[in-house]
């Protein structure tokens, strides 16, 4: 078990900013699943590299290349691994990057700062189900705190501020009874916060697989899903790219969106073969691979749960204004 945990830890380090906290026009609608396929261009492959979070989240991109979901539709895929949304989007408004993937939250923070950018693809979501989700609020086992209402007061690790992580917790401290103000927030890299936690430095702390598994090989519980708090089959992250890069090729756009569709359809099914692509990008240990809660990928967005988080970040006053949810869609 300590063997499990520090090889978990060693990924870590690379994981700090994670889909659960990356910072940061168009015209031409997106296909929904079961719409007709974009025509292939005949000639050489369209070069296109996307910048990736090396966490489990992106496992369908990396399995759809693997089997030529991409390269059927004329793409010749590089996947770029980055720490995160804050190295990946102005990547793909230069052009270094065709496209990104970051969380919701970042990306609905960036069209509130009309940054020039859209969501062309579901990224992953909750599965949706309470205390089985791919990441959790967690506290020590021998922890007073028995639900989220019991934070008030209390610090709570969070990878980075003022995003997702925040804005799902507090959503379940209010869903719980509990006052979501009184939170006190902790910037903390995932690899840190289980031995935070274990030392009494944080009171609890959210987390995503494979952290979520250090946690429970340390004795430690769940107390909440803030995930499924926020909204049932939450989406958590999404593909994008820049309104340039819509505008200009907007085929190519509809080739990776197509792409993702399938990939993501073929992860949602086969989570064997997801778990085995996982150790392919990743340093996680084979043994904690197999333990870890998938989470889910559906082949759209479920832009429902999207306006959820939108109207919690505006609640929290991490959003100064509505955001236009359409208007970050294709």
């Amino acid at each position: 078990m300590r063997r499990n945990l520090a090889a978990v830890l060693f990924t870590a380090a690379v994981l700090a900013a994670s889909a659960c906290g990356a910072n940061t026009g168009g015209s031409t609608a997106p296909p929904q699943t079961g719409s007709a396929p974009a025509s292939t261009p005949s000639g050489p492959p369209d070069q296109v590299t996307v910048g990736v979070i090396p966490i489990l989240d992106v496992a369908p991109i990396y399995l759809g290349k693997e089997k030529g979901f991409f390269s059927k539709r004329n793409i010749e895929l590089k996947l770029e691994l980055a720490q995160g949304g804050a190295a990946i989007v102005p990547a793909v408004i230069s052009g270094q990057y065709q496209f990104g993937f970051s969380n919701m939250v970042s990306l609905l923070l960036a069209q509130s700062r009309s940054v020039p950018i859209k969501v062309v693809s579901n990224g992953n979501n909750s599965t949706g189900q309470d205390g089985n989700d791919f990441a959790a609020l967690m506290v020590k086992g021998d922890s007073p705190i028995r639900t989220a209402a019991d934070l008030a007061g209390k610090k709570v690790a969070a990878n980075t501020l003022k995003n997702i992580v925040d804005t799902s917790v507090r959503q379940s401290v209010r869903k719980a009874g509990g006052d979501p103000a009184s939170v006190q927030f902790v910037e903390m890299g995932f690899p840190q916060q289980p031995a935070a936690l274990q030392s009494g430095q944080v009171d609890a702390v959210f987390v995503v697989e494979p952290f979520q598994q250090a946690v429970l090989a340390q004795g430690g519980r769940k107390i909440a899903s803030s995930y499924v708090d926020v909204a049932p089959q939450l989406t958590i992250a999404s593909y994008f790219a820049s309104n340039q890069l819509i505008g200009q090729n907007p085929d190519l756009v509809k080739r990776f969106t197509e792409a993702m569709q399938e990939s993501l359809a073929y992860a949602d099914a086969h989570p064997d073969e997801a778990r085995q692509i996982i150790g392919t990008y990743t340093q996680i240990a084979p043994d904690v691979i197999a333990k870890m809660t998938l989470p889910k990928w559906p082949a759209d967005v479920n832009r429902d749960s999207v306006q959820k988080l939108a109207d919690l970040a505006l609640e929290d006053k991490l959003l100064e204004k509505p955001a236009d949810v359409d208007a970050l869609f294709l």
